[in-house]
């Protein structure tokens, strides 16, 4: 695909320790406690500044004086990397092609760094570890023009190639790989245009999609996957954030707002998890901070407040637009979009879609968006239990319209179909699954005659599976994929003739029957279940009455206990929702309310409150059964 992410000429490489510990850190956590953002230059009502302030990300409060640009002027844009921050052109008031470099890390006045190729007022900016990519701007006409710098080098900025259209106080954000272009105005008319460019090489950028609307003078940061455009001109001030999920084309969505409508250059950059904004037309200039988080829609809440209050400004940050220390290499293991795997592949396999099926459909859990077929099961079954690690899925058992023992497996880097595995001790189906990364446990499930067995294979070696123990009740359909690297557990579950509210456990290094955990808060069967390495969420489930829950309940897996209502589904359903998760997000895909649904919601498992529409199933489905390469959050 022309828009995916490069790939290595060996895509099923073997992963390096160093490369795991590089892409967990990927997931958001890193780096803590260290992202300083710089806010410059700008105008405070009277004539330009030359200040530089300063702010650590991952705290409140005021800001505090930094040291000054070369120049006092207003209109810039940045670029950035872990040490070295560039300031870009701007105006004295006079049209400007200067750029000025600081060392993030070390107060103190900005040095030259050389020349863009042309003098322009607020252009668009984007860097990655090495390149920084400066769009478009006004001379004072618009222009298309794309200038490259390389970071470590001072010197002049050299041409890259063009926009789409010319234009003007438009935002830039971006990857590693990629700068995107957001916004702005043809003079005087605003667009909604989102332009991509290859950081990589030289070339014109590409139509990516459109923002919610056309605005000019916003402000844009971004993390590794989704970039945020803030506030500006419709033509009325906007307080919107509208996020883009960068890994595929497509239009910008409604993240939250600003504590206050505002635009006339403002500034905005961040960390892996958070943004900030400052500064701009409230409408006279404002010295407000705000962020907000770039994992969970949620509007902004007040950092604190600038040296002085003005417009015109800019800011950067040591974290550059939240891209993390693995820079620019290639990782080895890539999932069937060509993107990285550690975790994030999320698939759901057969069930009733809306006869018994064998398809299997995968997602992008960081990648807000609708599924994509993936391949299918050796047999068209519903009711199986799906689990597994980074480089096998295993899905055993199931129904259609008979028992089955049936053991596949697939290879979560190649899209195609399941290869046989071997048998369950038993034929059965809603047997609840779990795994730590080398084993896969199937506790109980329904037989003709046998429903509290328990199974365990090891992932890595095809062959039957061997009984170890029994469940603490005969239970079938509960919750599938909570577990840490400890403990497998099952939530909920059906025993004639109701829906039950245990909660039960085993342990991967002693397998053995069951122990009882705790209780859910209301008694169901048929619940989605996902999981981070502390923390294990059950969502929705049904009652034999047929009432359908949207409840979600948590516990943290390491301590026994009850379960604690976590929030609510978008809407009640049962018989899925099968859940699918990684380190930070659960996703919850289909079921029935009381018709089958392709409906998809997430969660952010570290954070109590109510899920969100996360995009739709390729059909309508229930009694399938889902899983990640995270296997409940382990990557």
């Amino acid at each position: 695909m022309s828009d995916s992410y490069p790939r290595r000429d060996q895509a099923r490489g073997i992963w390096k320790i160093n490369d795991i510990t590089k892409n967990i850190k990927n997931q958001g956590t890193y780096p803590k406690g260290s992202t300083r953002a710089l806010f410059s230059g700008g105008y405070p009502g009277s004539s330009h500044t030359a200040a530089i302030d300063f702010i650590t990300v991952e705290t409140t409060g005021n800001a505090s004086d930094f040291g000054d640009l070369t120049q006092a002027r207003g209109g810039s844009t940045r670029a950035s990397n872990f040490t070295r921050g560039i300031i870009v052109s701007g105006r004295t008031p006079s049209v400007q092609n200067t750029m000025d470099y600081v060392q993030i890390s070390t107060t103190g006045n900005a040095a030259d760094f050389g020349d863009l190729a042309y003098s322009a007022i607020q252009p668009g900016g984007h860097s990655n570890e090495t390149t920084g990519i400066i769009a478009g701007g006004e001379t004072p006409s618009r222009v298309n023009t794309i200038n490259k710098i390389t970071l470590a080098t001072l010197g002049n900025a050299v041409d890259y190639g063009d926009l789409t259209q010319a234009r003007g106080r438009l935002a830039g954000f971006g990857t590693h790989l990629r700068a995107f272009f957001a916004g702005g105005d043809t003079a005087p008319t605003r667009v909604d245009t989102i332009d991509q460019k290859d950081i990589t090489s030289s070339g014109n950028a590409i139509d990516f999609g459109d923002l919610a609307e056309p605005k000019n003078e916003m402000s844009a940061t971004s993390n590794a996957k989704t970039g945020f455009v803030t506030g500006g001109f419709t033509p009325s001030l906007s307080s919107q954030i509208d996020a883009l999920t960068m890994g595929s084309k497509g239009n910008a969505i409604d993240w939250g707002d600003l504590t206050a409508a505002r635009g006339g250059g403002f500034a905005a950059t961040g960390s892996l998890v958070r943004g900030v904004a400052a500064g701009g037309e409230a409408p006279s200039q404002s010295n407000i901070i705000d962020y907000w988080s770039l994992l969970n829609r949620s509007n902004a809440v007040d950092f604190g407040d600038l040296t002085a209050a003005r417009n015109d400004l800019d800011g950067l940050s040591n974290n550059h637009g939240g891209l993390d220390a693995e820079s620019q290499r290639a990782p080895e293991l890539y999932s069937p979009t060509g993107k990285i795997v550690s975790g994030d592949l999320g698939y759901i396999c057969g069930g009733n879609q809306p006869s018994v099926s064998t398809r299997i459909e995968f997602i992008q859990i960081p990648s807000l968006g609708n599924s994509s077929d993936f391949g299918d099961l050796t047999l068209a079954r519903s009711s199986a239990s799906t689990t597994g690690n980074l480089t096998r899925g295993v899905n055993a058992g199931g129904y259609s319209p008979t028992h089955f023992d049936t053991i596949d497996y697939l290879n979560p880097t190649e899209k195609g179909n399941c290869a046989d595995f071997g048998n369950l001790s038993n034929s059965r189906y809603g047997a609840s699954a779990a795994s730590n990364g080398t084993i896969a446990v199937f506790m109980g499930g329904d037989s003709p005659g046998d429903d509290n067995r328990m199974d365990s294979v090891t992932i890595a070696t095809t062959g039957n599976a061997t009984d170890f123990g029994n469940t603490v009740a005969n239970v079938f359909q509960g919750a599938n994929n909570i577990n840490n690297t400890t403990r497998g557990i099952a939530a909920g579950g059906y025993t004639a003739p109701a829906g039950v509210n245990t909660i039960q456990y085993i342990t991967f290094s002693s397998l053995g029957d069951a122990t009882d955990f705790g209780d859910l808060t209301v008694a169901r069967y048929d619940p989605g279940g996902v999981s981070s390495s502390t923390r294990g969420v059950a969502a929705g489930g049904k009652q034999p009455n047929s009432t359908l829950h949207n409840n979600i309940d948590y516990i943290t897996i390491a301590s026994t206990g009850n379960a604690t209502d976590f929030g609510d589904l978008t809407s009640a359903r049962g018989v899925g929702p099968n859940g699918a998760s990684n380190k930070l997000r659960g996703v919850f895909a289909g079921g029935e309310d009381p018709s089958k649904v392709n409906v998809m919601d997430y969660i952010t498992i570290a954070s109590t409150g109510n899920a969100a529409d996360y995009g739709d199933l390729i059909s309508t489905t229930s009694y399938a059964s889902g899983s990640s390469t995270g296997h409940g959050g382990l990557s």
